[in-house]
């Protein structure tokens, strides 16, 4: 015979095992959200149904939590209200790994997962204590929020069976975030590296995304990395088109002016320069 007890236990155990898949994690506040008591989410930890990974998040037992867990986890807790976009996509070089274009996923033994957000990131984050290394980007200076809301610039890495996927930023879009660090986060020579991998960008989403990205900085070594590659659809791109401000910018201390979008850049890498 089954007690009434065990009926409440066996209603919250089925409960989180729809919430909480095995692999995601969750915050106290979104399980409450989703009706769960704090009394069955105390319960569930002193049965050891639930693991507690740091203040506030918890993880069901039994398997370890990857970073896609805990980026998927939070762009399915986080999503911009009336929408199905998340606040925060993974972007810059670690869109480019997750797109097959380039083998930087990783630093070292430990991930180093690249987020973009208008905001900034949960502060649970940082208090996870997983092998992974999260560094938040704002998009303020880079991106409209419009663009951001747009699934058109957005991918979906596949990780689990009947798990939420992982948002990611498309190619196009990702080099772009990955410019605008030059070359405090990311070298000269890397990022023209990368730029020899992307053989296959779609000019159509090129022009929508260099007509709204507000850095100059960004579009400008983009359009000279890329005039550097001669791709076909380089040539689909009419500059002119384009805001790159105005006045000479110094990204490369110390190196030499490109002539053609006034920018210094590392004098072994000048093709068009002005001394």
């Amino acid at each position: 015979m089954t007690s009434k007890g065990d009926g409440v236990k066996g209603t919250y155990k089925q409960s989180l095992k729809a919430l909480l898949p095995y692999g995601m994690l969750a915050t106290k506040k979104w399980l409450a959200e989703q009706g769960l008591s704090a009394h069955a989410i105390d319960n569930a930890v002193k049965t050891e149904t639930l693991l507690l990974l740091a203040t506030g998040v918890y993880s069901q037992y039994s398997r370890s939590v990857s970073w896609e867990g805990v980026v998927a986890s939070m762009q399915r807790m986080d999503k911009v209200e009336g929408t199905d976009v998340p606040p925060a996509v993974v972007g810059g070089l670690s869109a480019l790994s997750l797109s097959g274009l380039s083998q930087y996923l990783s630093l070292g033994n430990q991930p180093h997962i690249h987020l973009y957000a208008v905001g900034k990131l949960p502060t649970w984050l940082v208090r996870l204590s997983l092998p992974v290394e999260f560094e938040g980007h704002s998009t303020s200076k880079l991106w409209p929020e419009s663009l951001l809301m747009d699934k058109v610039f957005i991918k979906e890495h596949e990780w689990g069976v009947e798990l939420p996927p992982v948002y990611f930023s498309c190619p196009e879009k990702a080099i772009l975030e990955l410019l605008i660090d030059l070359p405090d986060r990311v070298t000269f020579e890397h990022a023209d590296e990368l730029m020899q991998g992307l053989v296959n960008l779609s000019p159509r989403k090129l022009d929508t995304l260099l007509k709204a990205c507000k850095s100059v900085k960004a579009k400008r070594l983009f359009f000279w990395m890329a005039k550097r590659q001669a791709y076909p659809w380089f040539s689909k791109l009419n500059v002119k088109d384009y805001d790159l401000g105005s006045g000479k910018r110094v990204v490369a201390k110390g190196g030499k002016l490109d002539a053609d979008y006034l920018i210094t850049v590392p004098s072994h890498m000048a093709l068009n320069s002005e001394d």
